[in-house]
């Protein structure tokens, strides 16, 4: 407690006083990494408070783990792999014999706190909230009346720089967990609103505590306004939650079904290697990734734009290979096409795990798809998740489009519907066979270039989607992208609404039972085939 408010006295200090510039030291440099974890803490503490980019460096150098010490002498590893001294920032390269201070929680806690007032001095919003925020998380799991002067100093109207709007208000739920146990009864009774309309789960502990303990009736109907308030609040948001993860599951079911809708829909070909025409466009990614990180690492971020025609190219490739080698010579043979395509997904898993290994490999997020996006009421967004919504999206358009408004799709439609006529009117059959599976398989891979996003790869990773693709093409309807469309968006909702009631086998149980109960009452799915096309 002590510590703590040695560091609300630095960071009020740092926000809300006038300061005169103080050069980093190297006794003060040395005090942050040696030492007990008191004197430490209060070296941190002292640190904060000084306005000298050299501490800032070293505090925020110390919470990443990259300062080393050696006989007094403090070093900071820079991120480009330059060594320099930490109150000079001179280049300096330490003995090998220099180590890392050791870190513990309490010095991990005063770190992000001494930070985040810092932080509070920048002009830039997103730092500011970044700050707020950790401030706000400090305040609802441990409140500190200590700490009261420096959030009122942070919200001082005249502060300069001006606060965000949002930051404002994280700052004010944090005053506001500090003042819920004040002695001034109106106090009590405010702090209750904010906390009721925070939408912080943390709130709602601080809250039950105490109302349990409160006597002003006042107060009382105000703790439990606020506690019914925000119940409603999280209940909302757990269901936001709840319907994104079904949409997000649904659309990552729609891309890996979307192949399967042309090559099992269209064509009639009962393909089990369609999963590991996915695993190759997921590995085809990494493979991109790999070359970004060797040859241009200054364009990293933006390897997974050049794997997507990789991995469509290479799938493509791939299953028109599959399609010419051995699906043209069983056409109109369903069990025979599965025995082969099974076996073939067997030849494709150990040709992976000869080429890549049998461990998973890692495909990292580029920086604009990391982090979420941050609702009120705690619900959350993953960017990463809203890019497979929307790029699944973007590949239904591009397919229906090829398929209604391209040559090659009124070939694919005509030889679906009558092969026969089809050739005597001049259509290469055979050829647009070819093209229909090589599109088909080219999906898939895109589907692998999504799935790498959100998931381990490994040579297994298209197992997991092949009985769910089946599925969902033969829920929509065999033939019908409208159909594939509903029932992967509808599965995918139902098995995360029957996850949050019973769990994620008995979930996964439940919609395989619904699935043949439809399909016994329903065989042709939920959009069937009409007129000529039936």
């Amino acid at each position: 407690m002590r510590s703590r408010w040695m560091l609300g006295w630095a960071v009020l200090v740092l926000v809300g006083l006038p300061r005169l510039a103080q050069a980093l030291s190297p006794a003060e440099a040395l005090a942050v990494v040696e030492g007990t974890v008191g004197e430490r803490v209060q070296a941190i503490t002292q640190l904060a408070a000084q306005p000298d980019a050299r501490a800032a460096e070293l505090l925020r150098a110390l919470q990443e783990e990259r300062v080393r010490v050696h006989e007094g002498q403090v070093w900071i590893d820079e991120p480009d792999g330059r060594s320099v001294r930490a109150d000079t920032g001179q280049p300096d390269t330490p003995p090998p014999q220099a180590e890392a201070p050791l870190l513990n929680n309490r010095l991990r806690a005063a770190l992000a706190l001494a930070l985040a007032g810092l932080e509070l001095q920048s002009p830039q919003p997103h730092r500011q909230r970044a700050a707020a925020a950790t401030l706000r998380e400090a305040m609802l799991d441990e409140p500190d009346a200590a700490l009261a002067p420096l959030l009122q100093a942070a919200l001082a109207p005249e502060r300069s720089p001006p606060l965000d709007g949002r930051a404002a208000a994280w700052l004010q739920q944090a005053l506001a967990a500090v003042q819920l146990a004040a002695g001034d009864a109106a106090q009590r009774q405010h702090a209750a609103e904010l906390l009721g309309s925070s939408g912080q789960r943390r709130a709602l502990a601080l809250l039950q505590q105490q109302r349990a303990q409160e006597t002003d009736p006042d107060v009382q109907r105000a703790l439990q306004a606020a506690q019914q308030r925000l119940q409603r609040a999280l209940m909302l948001a757990e269901v936001a939650n709840t319907l994104f993860a079904g949409l997000s599951l649904g659309t990552i079911l729609l891309l890996a079904a979307l192949g399967l809708a042309i090559t099992y829909g269209l064509m009639g070909v009962i393909n089990m290697a369609h999963g590991e025409l996915i695993m190759i466009g997921a590995y085809a990614t990494y493979v991109v990734q790999q070359l970004f990180a060797r040859w241009a690492p200054q364009w990293f971020d933006w390897y997974l734009v050049a794997a997507l025609p990789v991995a469509f190219g290479v799938a493509a490739l791939v299953g028109a290979a599959v399609e010419r080698g051995v699906i043209r010579h069983l056409y109109g043979r369903p069990l025979e096409t599965l025995l082969a395509t099974w076996g073939l997904s067997l030849i494709l898993m150990q040709a992976v795990r000869s080429l890549f290994g049998a461990q998973n490999v890692t495909v990292e997020n580029p920086a604009w798809l990391s982090g979420a996006l941050t609702l009120a009421g705690g619900v959350v967004l993953p960017w990463n998740r809203l890019a497979i919504i929307g790029f699944a999206l973007a590949v239904l358009v591009a397919v229906a489009l090829v398929l209604q408004r391209t040559r090659l799709g009124l070939f694919v439609r005509g030889v679906t519907q009558n092969r026969s006529m089809a050739a005597c009117m001049g259509v290469p059959t055979g050829r647009i066979d070819a093209y229909a599976f090589a599109m088909g398989s080219g999906v898939a891979g895109l589907a692998g270039v999504a799935l790498s996003q959100i998931g381990n790869v490994g040579p297994d990773l298209g197992q997991s989607y092949i009985i769910d693709s089946f599925m969902v093409v033969v829920v929509g309807g065999v033939g019908q992208l409208a159909g594939t469309v509903a029932a992967a968006l509808g599965l995918g909702l139902l098995n995360k609404l029957l996850e949050g009631w019973a769990g994620a086998v008995l979930a996964k149980i439940a919609v395989l039972v619904l699935i043949v109960i439809f399909i016994q009452k329903r065989p042709q799915g939920l959009f069937a085939l009409k007129g000529r096309q039936a």
